[in-house]
């Protein structure tokens, strides 16, 4: 049986060894925040048919915004377009509107928007997203307190932190953008690694009530994790299979919201497996009624 707690400091340098790399590229290359948190000028078009996002990019090309750009098709029927680019001057932005419709052959009411979002309306949206954020690990760090211990939803949350900072690495790496969806991929993460948590710390919950007596509380927290390993492992593999596929062969413009996902399930399975536990550990090993006597047992005084 691997010891998960026996080489927990390995485990935690590597997740130090990740934040802090993502710190560094923050504090280097600064953070790239979308159009969504620093304002801009949002198009919404309707083409009426089947078309395709290179096109759009080839419009935008000609007013250098391509790589400023963000790209949706949206309505029922995927037929609408809606463009999300750098503050544009209004004649520049009529200029633009006007290649769209000579392209796609429109008319003015295939126009359905034209506006520009200010950096007070981004302002609050980084607002919300932090209290979207905090407000649930708020609320799972009760959850978790009331239906097992404080110091499992301590753990837990940790874990969440670790996650959520490993993700956000990679955002800061790779220089990806800041927008909507990254609110989206972070609350997805924190439900996803929450899950897988709570997996492994029911299992541990059941096997001190069994075991309590046989076990020293590293052997039981291994053998909790031993046992869950498995189910681990082929959930995150199967939503990563989804995820990566996704990302390959779906359109560009759900890459964004597919890399960091991908990442942060894979983050999220890690802590769970290799960071969330041994957190708890160091946490109980020092409560008073609790020793770790190796393998003579796990006793109360």
């Amino acid at each position: 049986m691997f010891d998960f707690i026996g080489k927990r400091n390995i485990f935690f340098t590597l997740s130090v060894i990740a934040i802090l790399v993502g710190l560094i590229a923050t504090a280097v290359n600064g953070l790239q925040l979308g159009i969504d948190f620093t304002g801009g000028t949002i198009l919404q078009i309707n083409i009426g048919k089947s078309f395709d996002n290179d096109d759009i990019k080839d419009i935008l090309n000609k007013y250098n915004l391509e790589k400023e750009s963000y790209i949706q098709k949206a309505g029922n029927n995927k037929n609408e377009v809606i463009i999300k680019t750098a503050y544009m001057p209004n004649t520049q932005r009529q200029k633009l509107v006007s290649d769209i419709v000579k392209k796609y052959d429109l008319k003015a009411k295939d126009v359905l928007s034209v506006e520009n979002v200010g950096p007070t309306i981004g302002r609050d949206m980084k607002n919300n997203a932090i209290l979207a954020i905090s407000i649930a690990s708020v609320a799972m760090l009760v959850y978790i307190a009331i239906r097992f211990e404080l110091k499992f939803g301590v753990a837990a949350i940790l874990a969440l932190i670790h996650d959520l900072l490993v993700t956000f690495s990679l955002y800061a790496v790779f220089k990806i953008p800041i927008s909507s969806s990254f609110v989206a991929v972070m609350l997805t993460i924190l439900g996803y690694s929450i899950n897988d948590t709570i997996v492994i710390f029911d299992r541990i919950r059941e096997n001190m009530k069994n075991y309590k007596k046989k076990m020293s509380l590293e052997e039981l927290i291994n053998t909790s994790i031993s046992q869950t390993l498995t189910r681990s492992i082929n959930t995150s593999l199967t939503t990563l299979m989804t995820i990566t596929l996704l990302y390959f062969i779906g359109p560009s413009s759900i890459k964004d919201f597919a890399l960091p996902l991908i990442v942060g399930v894979a983050s999220g399975t890690y802590s769970s497996i290799f960071i969330a536990s041994p957190l708890w550990y160091l946490l109980k090993r020092n409560e008073k009624g609790v020793k770790s006597q190796g393998k003579s047992g796990l006793r109360t005084t």
